[in-house]
């Protein structure tokens, strides 16, 4: 069973871009309301980095002049925030009611096996990050898999080969 994410450790980056963080600065700057600004500031510098190490939520709880502990806290509790890198492509999985009644778990079940993770993790080679979400608003359609923003609905088993290999394709002959 997959540990739950508050029990997954934040990732502790030492070397992130200068660049980044100056970008993420300048956009702070930009701000009138620091302190309630929050969570529009960790959705930027998650855009920024693609995910929030310890080191940019220390960055952020400095130049909002909040407490580090805030910080902590509003990022492990909103799901959309992530503390680890993520794939290239995140695959994430309706398991709300209508899909799950339609075979969403064994779709899930399918794409661990293909990619060979579980939820939470990512592909070693960084391409693919596999998440369960729980319902996206879309029931007629459901089973529903989301990778990035693209929706696939009614998915069935035998499906699931040809959503992987769409992006492993696009990959192909990039640099790793």
């Amino acid at each position: 069973m997959a540990k739950a994410l508050a029990q997954i450790p934040t990732v502790s980056v030492k070397d992130l871009p200068k660049e980044l963080f100056d970008q993420l600065d300048s956009y702070i700057q930009t701000l009138e309301d620091k302190k309630g600004s929050l969570i529009h500031v960790l959705h930027r510098a998650q855009h920024l980095f693609g995910y929030l190490p310890k080191e940019v939520m220390l960055f952020v709880a400095r130049r909002l002049d909040i407490p580090a502990a805030n910080v902590f806290g509003v990022v492990s509790f909103y799901s959309f925030f992530t503390t680890n890198p993520v794939g290239e492509h995140v695959v994430s999985v309706c398991m709300g009611t209508a899909c799950f009644v339609r075979g969403a778990d064994k779709i899930l079940d399918e794409f661990k096996s293909k990619l060979g993770i579980t939820t939470g993790e990512t592909t070693p080679d960084m391409l693919f990050t596999l998440k369960d979400v729980r319902c996206v608003g879309a029931c007629g359609l459901a089973p529903i898999v989301l990778v990035g923003d693209k929706v696939y609905g009614r998915v069935k088993l035998d499906e699931v080969d040809g959503i992987i290999n769409a992006y492993v394709v696009k990959n192909f002959g990039k640099e790793q």
